[in-house]
């Protein structure tokens, strides 16, 4: 809430300092968004015609990233270590470039050119640039969510004034960096002629480099490691251990000998494989589909070839399905959709007649689908049917690429649409459904976002089958330990804390220690001596007490000076209070030294606003008590 508090004054600061127009209108639109999640002590969420990130693909940093092997992957090792550099130093300048304003930029532009880049620079602005200096806000890469539209835009300006930049910061560059520069105008040169190039191939999203390529890569980047690992022999072990993973995976033999004792326990008891306990509401369904005993087909009218006749009665059946089990739903309406050429229906099919179905429409260029229609006829309900269904058009979805379902639900489908993972907050953009799908008075419109790499009518049954080897594995884990170790009791005695290593049992059950290497920057951090820990934070506090600026916190605030201070804050720190739990021996380690000092000043500027003396106390403080304690090697920020 304090960082959205300081965001705040930061736009609101911004909005004063700027000129341009339309830029101190986004700064405004964000400055409300920000005071009213203040408000409501909410997260800020941009939502509007803007869209979401990533807003073009391939985005820039893949684009150049294709462009190096395309262009460069003939050369040796170093060379093509050194364009990487450049390609590299690139993207780092175009991720910290500051746009120019359509006022500006779009003089020389047609119109439509013009109105494109209106709508990129405030995407820029919303999501790259502002959220920089405004954590409130999720930040994103400038090369990661836009695309060849916006670099084609600004390409030739950017390029002139990174080419300056070279020329002119050289020399602070260091010697082994300055052959980076020195490829520099090659690199934009031979970038330029892709960009402009409409066939070029490193804008397309299938390039893909051999895997000859990217063996070798792998195997360039090994040598390497070994080479840094020689080279840094002599280093101390604790920092060699370090860099090595803190767990590992489990043997492939493990895993396979609790599959096979699954598999074995399941064979010995048959009714639990027929009738699991807490079954997935499918895997009757797909029992049955594996019987063929059910079968899944998308059928749809056409108006430019003909249609069988199965096809046809079975469009018929669905019909009927629709009309029984949705009345309120007027029977034109449903044989319009039903028929409509540009609708399909996903039809559950038993002994040749549809017995359930759900018709939806493709927006293959809105990247999402309409569902209009779901039912199963009511003798059929409360079996999985609607899941096996719903799982079946979430994978015939994902195969063709779209990523997302919308659908106008009443209040008794919500219950339904809910399982199958739909949700009412809308993570697509209005402007991207707005037009395409009808709405309906009185329905709730619901949304599903798919993930591509799923096969949904098998993840239940995979993630069944994880929990079973899981389970099997601590199974094994517990045959293993037989000892029951005794509880710890020193905390009844007043012990406040103990290693973790100290707990008994622990290293019999696997647990390795982490080994941590001292800083020599913060030697007082690790030391183990106590009372020189404390010392320090004496000497420390005692100075910090001292200053000029330290008057309005020696104390508590006196409730009847300031009635209202404690309805405001309610965990209150002084100097006072700091002194005494310095004397109880409470501070066992920096962190919670600097948390109490750190409330200090929070507190102060919650409850005090910026213009008043004690506002400006506790920041004059608070630079003041950074600078002690990075004199004694306790500070890391």
């Amino acid at each position: 809430l304090l960082g959205a508090i300081i965001d705040v004054e930061n736009l609101f600061m911004s909005m004063q300092r700027e000129e341009d127009e339309d830029t101190k209108k986004v700064y405004l639109y964000l400055f409300r968004l920000l005071r009213q999640c203040i408000l409501t002590r909410q997260q800020a969420v941009i939502r509007g015609p803007l869209g979401d990130p990533p807003f073009e693909a391939p985005c820039i940093a893949k684009a150049v990233s294709n462009f190096v092997f395309h262009k460069y992957n003939h050369l040796s090792q170093s060379e093509l270590q050194t364009m990487t550099e450049v390609a590299k130093t690139f993207l780092n300048f175009l991720n910290h470039w500051n746009f120019e304003p359509p006022s500006v930029r779009c003089v020389d532009l047609t119109h439509e050119d013009a109105s494109t880049y209106k709508i990129n620079y405030t995407r820029w602005l919303v999501f790259c640039h502002v959220p920089a200096f405004c954590n409130s806000l999720r930040h994103f890469e400038t090369t990661l969510v836009f695309g060849r539209t916006l670099l084609k835009a600004v390409y030739q300006y950017v390029a002139q004034q990174l080419l300056k930049k070279c020329v002119t910061e050289r020399d602070r560059f260091p010697i082994e960096k300055r052959g980076v520069l020195a490829q520099m105008p090659k690199f934009l040169e031979a970038l330029k002629h892709e960009i402009l190039k409409d066939d070029s191939s490193i804008w397309d999203q299938s390039f893909r480099p051999p895997i000859s390529f990217l063996m070798q890569q792998r195997k360039r980047q090994q040598d390497a490691v070994q080479a840094s690992g020689k080279r840094h022999n002599g280093e101390s072990s604790h920092k060699r251990q370090k860099k090595e993973p803190e767990s590992e995976d489990l043997p492939d033999e493990t895993v396979l000998r609790a599959m096979q004792r699954i598999s074995e326990s399941n064979y010995t008891n048959k009714t639990e494989v027929v009738f699991p306990v807490n079954a997935a509401r499918d895997e009757a369904v797909k029992d049955e589909e594996k019987r063929r005993e059910i079968e899944f087909h998308i059928v749809g009218n056409s108006l430019t070839k003909p249609v069988n006749k199965l096809s046809m009665l079975w469009l018929l059946g669905l019909h009927s399905v629709f009309a029984h089990q949705l009345p309120e739903m007027p029977r034109e309406y449903i044989s319009k959709l039903v028929f409509d050429p540009k609708h399909k229906t996903l039809a559950l099919i038993r002994e040749n007649r549809p017995i359930g179905g759900i018709c939806f429409r493709t927006f293959a260029t809105q990247g999402f689908i309409e569902i209009v229609f779901c039912a199963v006829t009511s003798s059929e309900q409360e079996k999985g049917y609607g899941t096996h269904l719903m799982n079946h058009l979430k994978d015939y979805s994902t195969q063709r690429g779209i990523k997302h379902f919308l659908t106008y639900a009443d209040e008794f489908a919500i219950g339904y649409f809910k399982k199958q993972g739909f949700s009412k907050d809308i993570k697509v953009a209005r402007p991207v459904y707005a037009g395409y799908i009808k709405e309906y008075e009185g329905a709730t419109l619901m949304h599903c976002e798919l993930h591509p790499s799923l096969v949904y009518t098998q993840f239940i049954s995979i993630i069944r089958k994880q929990k079973e080897i899981v389970k099997e594995l601590i199974a094994q884990k517990q045959q293993e330990v037989q000892k029951i170790q005794p509880g710890l009791t020193c905390f009844k005695e007043g012990v406040r804390s103990i290693p973790v290593e100290a707990i008994p049992g622990l290293r019999e059950v696997g647990w390795k220690p982490q080994i941590r290497a001292q800083r020599a920057s913060r030697p007082l951090e690790e030391s183990a001596d106590p009372d020189k820990l404390a010392t320090t934070f004496a000497s420390i506090l005692q100075a910090v007490r001292q200053h000029s600026a330290a008057w309005p916190f020696l104390k508590p605030v006196n409730p009847i000076d300031v009635p209202d201070y404690y309805d405001h804050i309610k965990y209150p720190m002084d100097l006072k209070t700091m002194g005494e739990r310095l004397k109880r021996g409470y501070y066992v380690a920096r962190r919670l030294f600097m948390a109490d000092m750190a409330r200090i000043f929070s507190n102060c500027r919650l409850y005090n606003s910026p213009e008043t003396e004690y506002y400006r106390c506790a920041n004059s403080l608070e630079r003041y008590f950074q600078t002690k304690m990075k004199e004694v090697g306790l500070w890391d920020k």
